[in-house]
């Protein structure tokens, strides 16, 4: 399994973070320029990697302090994505996760694009939110 982390600190309180997170078409602001073809719902997600895979993403449980996403409809290898939250004072720790069950060769091609995918997610976060 390959685990690829971000973690960010943004100035909000908690709920406003899972407000916004908790709803999948506002996930649509957070991602790069080469995500194509996006149609969403507050729980599930369709769109295109431009030149690459196509994706359906769908929120699989909702907690206070956490929401899981799962890749479904066929991905190109098992996907799980995690935004976990924690306050602290007038701010919000934000860990997101990207879960990946890859081959070797597959890591090696898309270990440094889902670390920059992640990386961007939670800084396109942070101005937001914030």
């Amino acid at each position: 399994m390959t685990v690829i982390e971000s973690k960010v600190l943004i100035d909000a309180p908690e709920a406003s973070v899972y407000n916004f997170l908790d709803d999948l078409n506002n996930h649509q602001q957070l991602m790069p320029e080469n995500i194509i073809g996006w149609t969403s719902t507050r729980d599930e997600a369709r769109f295109q990697i431009q030149n690459m895979a196509k994706l359906v993403l769908k929120v699989s449980s909702r907690n206070p302090d956490e929401i899981l996403i799962n890749a479904i409809e066929n991905p190109p290898f098992p996907l799980e994505l995690k935004w976990a939250l924690k306050e602290a004072s007038a701010q919000t720790e934000v860990m997101f996760t990207i879960s990946a069950d890859m081959n070797m060769m597959m890591k090696m091609l898309a270990k440094t694009p889902l670390q920059k995918l992640a990386d961007h997610e939670t800084a396109r976060l942070k101005e937001l939110v914030n």
